[in-house]
C-alpha cells in the first residue's frame, strides 16, 4: 500500500516561488494570496505586517522603509531556503519601501504547503528570517517630534 506522502502533491513543487518583491507602491492581499493558490495545497497560511501607531510607549504618525540594494537577492536566498526546508507548494513575499502611514500594509507573505501544520511553520519560518536577514531598515517619527531608526525591517 502506497504512503500518502508518495503523492506528488505530497511534495514540495519543482518552482514554488510565484512572487517575490520590494516595491513602493502599496501591497495586495488579493495578490498575495493568488499567487500562492495550488491545488494540491491543504494548507495556506499568510502574515500580514502593518504599521502600528504605537512602538516602545511612544504614539507614531509615520514610518518610512528603506533597503540595501541587495535586499532582493537576500529574499531570494531567505525564500529558496525555506522553500528547500519545507514542502512548499506555492511561496509569496512583497515589502513595501518608502514612506507609509498608520494602518499600511508593510509586508505580505503567504506559504501554502500539502497540510496545515508545515503552511504555518513554513510562513512563521518565512516571516522571522525575512526579518532578521534581509537589510531593510524601519525610520519610525513619532508623535513627540522624535525619531529613530531599527535594524533590519
Amino acid at each position: 500500500m502506497a504512503s500518502t506522502y508518495d503523492h506528488p502533491g505530497e511534495q514540495a513543487a519543482q518552482d514554488p516561488i510565484r512572487l517575490l518583491a520590494i516595491r513602493d507602491t502599496p501591497l495586495s492581499l488579493d495578490e498575495v494570496f493568488a499567487a500562492v493558490g495550488d491545488d494540491a495545497a491543504g494548507g495556506t497560511a499568510l502574515f500580514v505586517g502593518t504599521v502600528r501607531n504605537h512602538d516602545g510607549g511612544a504614539d507614531v504618525d509615520t514610518l518610512g522603509y528603506s533597503c540595501h540594494p541587495t535586499a532582493e537577492a537576500e529574499m531570494r536566498r531567505v525564500v529558496e531556503k525555506v522553500a528547500a526546508d519545507y514542502p512548499v507548494r506555492a511561496l509569496a513575499a512583497v515589502h513595501r519601501v518608502g514612506d507609509l502611514a498608520v494602518g499600511d500594509l508593510a509586508v505580505v507573505v503567504a506559504v501554502s504547503c500539502p497540510h496545515r501544520g508545515e503552511a504555518f511553520e513554513a510562513c512563521r519560518k518565512l516571516i522571522d528570517d525575512l526579518k532578521h536577514e534581509v537589510p531593510i531598515w524601519k525610520h519610525q517619527r513619532f508623535s513627540d517630534g522624535t525619531e529613530e531608526w531599527v535594524g533590519a525591517c
